[in-house]
């Protein structure tokens, strides 16, 4: 266990993000938590931005009961904010809007009208600091995450393979993709820190095939990583069938049915991660009340293959799985990107 303390090194780190946001003296900034948030991150925001010379105010939220029978973790759909109006109104006049809930705002009901009235959102991942700070901003990753999100707005085919049996079919038409390298500076977009993503949300029937989570995968849902083979037969969208005879698959098979939402097995968003600094084996690193796994999202190579909410399709479930696989080679309209778990070719 990390000590909860306030570091100066940290208030570094959060003031460097901060600067990316083009955070300026003078400027307002709301920091939108709630009563289960971990405070540390809390204050870090509130010191780092006063550092800066900002004037920041804080809207805290009792943290919702969970409505649903299964516990509910890595959504990116916070439901603190409960569509309240009078809180949607002031996040959206806020300029530049921290976000430290527990879930996030990324998927979040209200986020499309906190965006369009023109604030800009930083989603600090629910990770303790200690790691936060190994995933400082890298100019260089803007350019890579850049190249890659110009690559998939203008793909028709992704292709996945790997040695364990993968064999997956995306059709990319249509899709919408998006990425990610840890900060924003403009008005009415929203980014996560830690980053270094591009991922694609496809239209409906866009994803066949087979998925084979292999031993040493990780399912961020369950913050582990898999002892066990899960091979996720997929049509149409959906996972069919799930087979495997250990502890992982079972878990799977057992979470996914506990939603009794049809949704919940379906594709979410494909993509791969592309920041060399992010480490596949942080995991180990860290108890599960001090990570979220943003971080093996963005483990360069690693396939992120995620199932529940696409609201591009239409789709809307709380049920959620993100996973980053390794060991897999990936290919866009012919030309490999990722091969065998290493990332070759980015614009």
């Amino acid at each position: 266990m990390i000590a909860d303390r306030i570091e100066g090194k940290w208030i570094d780190a959060f003031c460097e993000v901060f600067e990316r946001c083009a955070v300026k003296r003078g400027d307002t900034a709301a920091i939108l938590s709630e009563t289960q948030s971990r405070a540390l991150n809390v204050h870090l925001a509130e010191l780092a931005l006063l550092r800066l010379g900002a004037r920041p105010f804080h809207i805290v939220m009792p943290t919702p009961r969970n409505p649903h029978a299964v516990p509910v973790r890595s959504t990116g759909a916070s439901e603190a904010i409960g569509k309240l109006g009078p809180v949607v109104s002031a996040l959206g006049q806020a300029g530049f809007v921290v976000d430290v809930t527990l879930e996030g705002l990324m998927h979040a009901p209200e986020t499309p009208e906190i965006l369009k009235a023109g604030a800009r959102i930083l989603v600090i991942s629910n990770e303790h600091p200690e790691a936060l700070e190994r995933m400082r901003p890298d100019g260089a990753l803007e350019v890579r995450v850049r190249a890659a999100v110009k690559r998939l707005r203008g793909a028709k085919l992704m292709t996945v393979i790997s040695g364990a049996g993968t064999d997956l079919s995306v059709d990319l038409s249509g899709a919408s993709t998006v990425g990610v390298w840890g900060w924003t500076d403009r008005a009415g977009t929203l980014a996560h820190w830690p980053g270094g993503v591009v991922v694609s949300f496809p239209r409906g029937g866009a994803v066949n095939g087979t998925l084979v989570l292999d031993r040493g995968d990780m399912n961020l849902t369950f913050k582990r990583y898999l002892e066990s083979q899960v091979r996720l037969m997929i049509e149409a969208d959906y996972v069919a069938k799930i087979d495997g005879t250990g502890v992982d698959a079972e878990l799977m098979r057992r979470y996914l049915s506990a939603w009794g939402d049809k949704e919940a097995y379906a594709v979410s968003h494909v993509g791969y991660g592309l920041n060399e600094k992010a480490r596949y084996e942080a995991l180990a690193m860290y108890g599960q009340r001090d990570t979220n796994g943003t971080e093996l999202r963005a483990v360069a190579g690693n396939f992120l293959f995620s199932t529940g909410a696409n609201e591009f399709a239409g789709r809307y479930t709380a049920g959620h799985f993100d996973i980053p696989v390794m060991g897999t080679t990936i290919v866009v309209d012919g030309v490999e990107v990722v091969k065998e778990g290493r990332v070759v070719e980015v614009g």
